[in-house]
């Protein structure tokens, strides 16, 4: 597969491109990933669906699922394949399609869009047509295909939000997504991002599987349905690959979606994004949900206490219950505490644990028993200590290649 050094659009562009033209002119290369009409099977196809489809499409077949389980491509419909390749799901929309209907095939890799636009013109295949093009920009009007079709592109993707809006966009109200793709449970971090023995763009381009299907809903998709999922990266020849996918929770899902009326409004798309669920599921994945409980338990400390005093100065008197008040600190530690308890089924180290329990231990006793100014910022510091060591534990662990 391809290792992408660091996450600027144009070397991600570049090492697709470098690789899918590889998979296009040898596709019996030896590639980390299954390629060819076994890897349709593999991930599959229903060997009826492969029948009479040209070599020259199979042999460079490189998708993660099987979007036609969705079912919603009809005859005489506009079919957008984004990132079609050599052609393999091009030519069986096309069959699906019919006479009347239309099948575009868009692809940034000139390699693969030449393969399948030479392909056409050999066989005659009217109702195909070959575009290279850019799934961040698709180069389509408003409202004018009835199905997009995808298969293992978007987590290849830079711009993931621009691209499921470009779809939105160029697909009719009521219009038809299906698409099989790669995400991945766990988030990849930036070692990862920029690690030399990182192959596989699938995942390090990959969405967290929640923010994935969020990115639809978002965007104005409805009626989001996942099909199947099932573990792509079992199929990888490569045990470094396998192992990677399997440190993130790396493995491919397959869903249909319909277009909704009109998008929601840039306003409703960022309250969707700022929904404070999602920035607690976010911070629970990054190892976080500990540095934001800290964070919250010495808030409560310190910021009360910064707020009474300046509320003094400016002549107003602020009562605060003294029992309410420590056991809200005490609560947000204990909070942290068991955000590293929860790290230690992945790093397997108590050392942390016991740094983060004996701290708020000690913050519990300066709140409740005898109060000690001293006491009291030595608790914070072995509590910090305590979440500072999990998420380092937990980063350690994913980055570990070995």
């Amino acid at each position: 597969m391809v290792a992408i050094f660091g996450f600027t659009r144009e070397k991600v562009i570049a090492a697709v491109q470098e690789m899918y033209t590889t998979v296009a002119a040898t596709p019996e290369h030896p590639f980390h990933f299954p390629v060819g009409r076994d890897a349709c099977l593999r991930v599959g196809y229903p060997a009826e669906l492969l029948e009479g489809l040209p070599g020259e499409a199979l042999e460079s077949f490189a998708g993660v699922g099987c979007p036609f389980r969705a079912g919603v491509i009809h005859a005489g419909d506009t079919v957008l394949d984004i990132g079609a390749g050599a052609g393999t799901d091009t030519l069986i929309a096309a069959r699906l399609v019919g006479s009347t209907g239309k099948v575009f095939a868009l692809d940034i890799t000139p390699a693969m869009a030449r393969k399948l636009r030479e392909l056409v013109v050999r066989r005659g295949i009217a109702n195909v047509e070959v575009i290279e093009g850019n799934a961040e920009d698709i180069p389509f009007p408003d409202a004018s295909v009835d199905v997009v079709t995808s298969n293992g592109m978007l987590n290849l993707v830079p711009d993931k939000r621009k691209a499921v809006a470009e779809i939105f966009r160029v697909l009719r109200p009521g219009g038809r997504l299906q698409l099989a793709d790669i995400v991945i449970r766990r988030p990849v971090t930036r070692d990862c991002a920029t690690d030399p023995k990182l192959w596989a763009e699938c995942v390090v381009g990959a969405s967290i599987d929640e923010d994935y299907l969020a990115l639809f809903s978002d965007a104005g998709f409805e009626r989001v349905k996942l099909l199947r999922d099932h573990d792509y990266f079992a199929l990888s020849p490569s045990r470094e690959t396998r192992e990677i996918a399997q440190r993130f929770g790396a493995y491919a899902m397959e869903i249909a979606m319909q277009r909704g009326a009109a998008a929601p409004s840039k306003l409703a798309q960022a309250a969707r994004r700022a929904d404070p669920r999602r920035l607690l599921h976010a911070l629970a994945r990054r190892g976080l949900a500990g540095t934001a409980a800290l964070v919250l338990s010495t808030l409560a400390c310190y910021g009360t206490l910064a707020a009474i005093a300046l509320l003094s100065l400016a002549g107003i008197n602020l009562a605060v219950n003294p029992a309410l008040w420590a056991g809200t600190i005490v609560l947000f530690a204990s909070l942290a505490a068991t955000a590293v308890a929860a790290g230690v089924r992945r790093h397997r180290t108590y050392a942390a644990l016991g740094l983060a329990v004996t701290g708020v231990a000690a913050l519990a006793y300066v709140q409740f028993v005898e109060y000690s100014a001293g006491l009291e910022v030595g608790a914070f510091g072995l509590l910090a200590a305590g979440v500072a060591l999990d998420f380092l534990r937990r980063r350690n662990r994913e980055v570990s290649l070995a």
